[in-house]
């Protein structure tokens, strides 16, 4: 059981092996399309770019990298300099702080400008971040369906994130779970996504 400034019997999403609880929408509707037009406006957006198998490559959905210190941050094969957090991201910070119980200094934004563009399967594990530290993501924007796979069984949960929503996965979850965004052609809106993260110090 998780406690919640919301819901104090939230129920973990995964069957073992980890820890992810999902709020809903902590943010009304009036309120997650003013953040989504203000983080479209104000975040320094810019194109991925990775190396993958050996070549170089250029994302069509866009990120941002920000945090209380001007962090680095490693993962396939790119590496990112922590911008500071805007007025923005530290209300967004402070209120899932609240809600979450926990603590965060950087985030990683993801900008989808439509369902066609979605994220593979991957565990958020870089050795720079807190082991076994909660992740706790912001959607803002369109619907879209997440999913998580065992490791080792093969197991698969999934949810739809939707507008205004948190998601929080923490304790072993990223040792053994992985997690995707998968693409889809019926989903023509944009979406945001927000992963307050702790890099450790």
């Amino acid at each position: 059981m998780q406690s919640s400034l919301f819901n104090a019997d939230l129920i973990n999403l995964l069957p073992y092996d980890g820890e992810a609880y999902y709020w809903g929408s902590i943010f009304n509707q009036v309120e997650a399309n003013n953040h989504l037009q203000n983080l479209l406006e104000t975040i320094e957006w810019k194109n991925d770019q990775l190396i993958m198998f050996g070549k170089p490559i250029v994302t069509k959905r866009k990120v941002a990298w920000y945090g209380t210190e001007p962090f680095l941050y490693r993962y396939s094969n790119s590496v990112k300099q922590a911008l500071p957090f805007t007025p923005t991201l530290l209300l967004l910070k402070q209120t899932i702080e609240t809600i979450s119980n926990e603590t965060y200094n950087s985030c990683l934004l993801n900008l989808y400008h439509t369902g066609e563009e979605g994220m593979g399967w991957h565990s958020d594990a870089e050795p720079e971040l807190k082991k076994q530290g909660a992740i706790a993501s912001i959607s803002f924007g369109a619907e879209r369906r997440f999913l998580f796979k065992h490791k080792s069984t093969q197991e698969k949960k999934d949810i739809f994130l939707h507008n205004g929503s948190l998601l929080v996965m923490k304790g072993a979850t990223q040792d053994h779970w992985q997690h995707q965004l998968p693409p889809t052609k019926k989903v023509k809106d944009l979406r945001i996504n927000l992963t307050f993260r702790t890099i450790a110090i």
